[in-house]
């Protein structure tokens, strides 16, 4: 990749975790697990719900919540940026 590509990658994952912060800890460390966003692989619904002994389903409503907070104009304004 271009030094740029390489850069802007590293601001956005910067920022990402910045965002990231914001929400609760459970929550955070549940996306984080979902997506994969600290080693690349991401978790199923089930082996989350493994790592925090709660139910499946219990780690969708955190992750939709959590989404839904990301998705407001106060949070998701520092990431607008990267995806054009």
């Amino acid at each position: 990749p271009a030094p740029q590509d390489a850069a802007s990658y590293s601001m956005l994952k910067e920022q990402l975790f910045e965002v990231l912060h914001t929400l609760t800890p459970r929550e955070e460390n549940v996306l984080k697990l979902r997506f994969g966003l600290e080693d690349g692989r991401p978790r199923t619904l089930e082996e989350v719900g493994k790592v925090f002994s709660i139910t499946r389903e219990r780690i969708r409503q955190i992750e939709a919540k959590a989404l839904r907070k990301l998705r407001h104009p106060s949070r998701s304004k520092r990431l607008k940026d990267y995806l054009e």
